[in-house]
C-alpha cells in the first residue's frame, strides 16, 4: 500500500491517540472492577462497542445542522474495540473548522478532556478521551470527508454485533471502502 506524505503524520498521530486511550494492562474502569485479575465486573468488547456507539451517535446529535454519516468498518484489537462513522455530506474547507469546534465544545461540555488539536489546513482534526479512558476523534482525510472514531480502552475480550443505530442515509452495507461525501447540504456544503 503506497502512503502519501500526509497520511504519515495522521498515522503517528492516530498512534499516539491509541496509546493514550488506554488499551494496556492496568488501571481501572469507571463503575467497573480492575483490568488486572479475573476481569469480573470488568465492561466486555460488547459492551464497549455500544458505549463507543452512544458516544458516537450524541456528537453527531450535537453538530447542527445534521450531517449525513454511515458506518465505517469495526475493529478490534487484542483488548479493545474501535467504532467508526463517515460523514457522506460534503463539508466545504470553509466549514471544516466549523464541525471541529461544534464537536470540540460538546466534548468539552460533556466533561471529556481534549487531548490534542491539529489545524493543519487540509487534515484537521480534534482528539479527546473521557475519564473512562475511551478516545473519540473527529478528523478530516481525503477529498474532505470526515470521520468520527471512539477507541475503547481495554476491556474483556468477546464477540463483537454490528453496530444497531441506523444511519440517516445510504447503509453501504458491504460497501468497502465508503464512497466519498456525496450529500450537498446549504449551511455544510
Amino acid at each position: 500500500m503506497r502512503r502519501t506524505a500526509a497520511a504519515v503524520p495522521a498515522a503517528l498521530v492516530l498512534a499516539f491517540v491509541l496509546a493514550l486511550s488506554g488499551c494496556g494492562n492496568e488501571g481501572t474502569m469507571s463503575g467497573g472492577g480492575s483490568s488486572s485479575g479475573s476481569g469480573s465486573g470488568r465492561m466486555d468488547m460488547q459492551e464497549a462497542a455500544e458505549r463507543s456507539d452512544a458516544m458516537l451517535d450524541a456528537v453527531l446529535k450535537a453538530v447542527d445542522p445534521d450531517l449525513q454519516w454511515a458506518h465505517g468498518p469495526t475493529t478490534t484489537r487484542a483488548c479493545g474495540v474501535t467504532r467508526r462513522r463517515a460523514v457522506m455530506t460534503v463539508v466545504s474547507a470553509d466549514r471544516r473548522q466549523t464541525f471541529l469546534d461544534r464537536a470540540e465544545a460538546f466534548w468539552r461540555d460533556s466533561d471529556y478532556r481534549i487531548k490534542a488539536v491539529n489545524k493543519d489546513e487540509v487534515f484537521p482534526a480534534v482528539y479527546a478521551v473521557t475519564e473512562a479512558g475511551f478516545g473519540v476523534s473527529v478528523s478530516f482525510r481525503g477529498k474532505g470527508q470526515a470521520f468520527l472514531e471512539a477507541d475503547s480502552p481495554c476491556v474483556k475480550e468477546s464477540k463483537v454485533a454490528p453496530p444497531t443505530a441506523e444511519p440517516n442515509g445510504p447503509a453501504y452495507e458491504g460497501v468497502y471502502p465508503l464512497p466519498r461525501p456525496n450529500v450537498r447540504s446549504d449551511f455544510w456544503s
